[in-house]
């Protein structure tokens, strides 16, 4: 497909040129207006509760935007949608390589993980995740249910996963609190905002210990996996 600048009020961030276009289109119950507007947010789902994750079309559209490409939905209510996912051509011939498989996340040895998430799907998800791993896995709902487990379970957990923005108690303070309760005790902050804009919004401090939303299985295992280690590093007389 080749695309100018008479399709940018259609496409947003448009570059004119040749796209590689994959189309699909349903005859289903097709989407309103105002469930359009959220379809690639993180975690959105108009599934029942068990039902669907709300990471599948966020995943395609981090995909597809770091790619340079762009996503075209539209969708009429009783008559179905059609999403067109546009991707930058590429115009010189490239030799064929092999392609290099990645290695599988290292499995854990039993370390005890405290998973701290108000969103019961996202908490699912981490547990299933660290689990498959072989990781023993706690809950907790909120930073206050998480303070209290680790109060009356001194020293079992060895690592604490914990979103930033949460009811009761949130991830920064609930931070500070471990930090008194258990130093040497590693918190791995999670969040849909980036980064930069947790920092910038005050919601956590620089250079700790982040995962962005919505993450794979795989991701945050390594990323597990990595905090452990340094802290096992660390502890070495």
């Amino acid at each position: 497909a080749r695309l100018d600048a008479s399709h940018a009020p259609e496409i947003e961030t448009l570059r004119p040129g040749e796209y590689a276009m994959l189309a699909g289109t349903d005859t289903g119950v097709g989407m309103s207006a105002e469930t359009k507007s959220h379809i690639f947010e993180p975690f959105f789902t108009t599934k029942g509760i068990g039902k669907g994750t709300g990471l599948g079309l966020a995943t395609v559209y981090g995909i597809v935007k770091q790619s340079d490409g762009f996503v075209w939905v539209y969708s009429e209510a009783g008559r179905g949608t059609a999403v067109k996912v546009y991707l930058p051509a590429v115009e010189a011939a490239h030799p064929v390589g092999t392609v290099k498989e990645s290695s599988p996340a290292p499995r854990g040895s039993q370390e005890t993980i405290l998973v701290v998430e108000d969103e019961d799907v996202v908490r699912l998800l981490a547990r299933r995740a660290l689990a498959e791993q072989g990781y023993k896995v706690v809950e907790a709902r909120h930073g206050r249910q998480a303070l209290e487990y680790i109060a009356e379970h001194p020293g079992v957990v060895d690592l604490v996963v914990s979103d930033v923005v949460m009811p009761e108690l949130g991830g920064k303070e609930l931070g500070q609190r471990l930090s008194r309760l258990e130093p040497s005790l590693p918190v791995l902050y999670m969040s849909g905002y980036t980064g930069e804009d947790i920092v910038r919004r005050g919601l956590l401090d620089p250079k700790v210990p982040f995962q962005q939303k919505p993450f794979t299985l795989d991701g945050l295992a390594r990323r597990v996996r990595e905090l452990l280690d340094q802290r096992s590093r660390v502890n070495v007389p």
